[in-house]
C-alpha cells in the first residue's frame, strides 16, 4: 500500500510538471513578464478591438458572448455593433469565427484553436512573449516562424502593426531582457530587440513603434486573460466587500463578547 501511494504521488507530480512545462512553452523557456491591470477598461477595450480585428477571423472565443464583453468592459452597444461585430451578428451571439474548420485545416495544416481559455492554459507571460516573437522565415510554409513556438502553423497576422523582423540569434538567459517590455537597442540603421531569449532585427517598421506594439500586445493579453475568466472582475470586487464586512463583523463580535462576559467577571 505504501509503495502504491508513493507511485501515485510521483505520477501526480510528473503530471503537474508536464502541465507547467506546457504552459511555459516548454522546459527552460525564457518569458517576458507582462504587467496587466484588469481594472484598466481602456486597455481591455483596446485588447478586444485587436482580438476582433486580427484574431477572430481564424480563432473563436465560442464560450463568450458579445453583450457580456460589452457589459463587463463598459462598451456601449452602439460602439459594439459599429466596431466589434460583423453585420450579420447579434449582440447575444457567441464570438465564433466564420472560417470553416475544413478550410482551416487545408490552409494551415491544423484548425486554429479556440482562445477562450488560452490564458489559463498558456498563462499571460507566455502569450505576451509569443505574440511579439514572430519573425520572417522563407523556409516556413506561411513565411513566418516564432522563436517561442518553433514551426508554428500560425502566420504573423499583426505584421502590419509590428513590422517585419528577422531572427538574429539567441542570447544567454542571464543576458536576456526578459521582463523588460521595451528592451531594444540600436545597431546601425536597424533596431535590435530581445524577446524572451531571442534577438531580432527590425528590417521593416510597422505602423506602431516597438514600444507601442508592446503596449498593444499587453492590451491583447489582458483581454485574453479576461476572456479566460470574465467573473474574475466581479469576484475581486465582491471579495473586497466580503473581507471588509468580515472585519467589521469581527469587531462587532468582539464588542458583543466583552458585553456578555462583563457580568461574569
Amino acid at each position: 500500500m505504501k509503495k502504491f501511494i508513493i507511485a501515485l504521488s510521483a505520477l501526480f507530480a510528473a503530471a503537474a510538471m508536464s502541465g507547467t512545462a506546457l504552459a511555459a512553452g516548454g522546459h527552460g523557456a525564457v518569458l517576458d513578464e507582462v504587467n496587466i491591470n484588469m481594472n484598466d477598461k481602456a486597455s481591455l477595450q483596446n485588447g478586444a478591438k485587436l482580438f476582433v480585428n486580427y484574431c477572430l477571423s481564424c480563432h473563436s472565443a465560442q464560450y463568450s458572448r458579445y453583450n457580456r464583453v460589452a457589459e463587463d468592459l463598459d462598451i456601449p452597444l452602439s460602439l459594439l455593433k459599429e466596431n466589434l461585430m460583423f453585420t450579420t451578428e447579434k449582440t447575444g451571439d457567441l464570438m465564433k469565427t466564420t472560417m470553416p474548420e475544413d478550410d482551416a485545416r487545408r490552409w494551415f495544416g491544423v484548425a486554429p484553436p479556440d482562445l477562450t481559455l488560452v490564458a489559463r492554459v498558456r498563462k499571460p507571460n507566455w502569450l505576451y512573449t509569443y505574440m511579439r516573437a514572430f519573425y520572417q522565415d522563407e523556409g516556413s510554409p506561411s513565411g513566418w516562424n516564432n522563436s517561442l513556438f518553433e514551426n508554428v502553423a500560425m502566420p504573423h497576422v499583426m505584421y502590419e502593426l509590428q513590422g517585419v523582423q528577422r531572427l538574429v540569434g539567441k542570447v544567454e538567459p542571464a543576458q536576456s531582457h526578459a521582463g523588460d517590455a521595451h528592451a531594444a537597442e540600436s545597431d546601425g540603421a536597424n533596431l535590435i530587440k530581445v524577446v524572451g531569449d531571442a534577438k531580432f532585427e527590425l528590417e521593416h517598421p510597422g505602423k506602431l513603434s516597438p514600444q507601442e506594439f508592446d503596449v498593444a500586445m499587453t492590451d491583447l493579453t489582458a483581454f485574453l486573460t479576461y476572456l479566460a475568466e470574465p467573473a474574475q472582475m466581479q469576484r475581486k470586487r465582491i471579495g473586497v466587500f466580503t473581507l471588509a464586512f468580515l472585519i467589521v463583523l469581527m469587531g462587532l463580535s468582539y464588542l458583543l463578547k466583552k458585553e456578555y462576559w462583563r457580568d461574569v467577571h
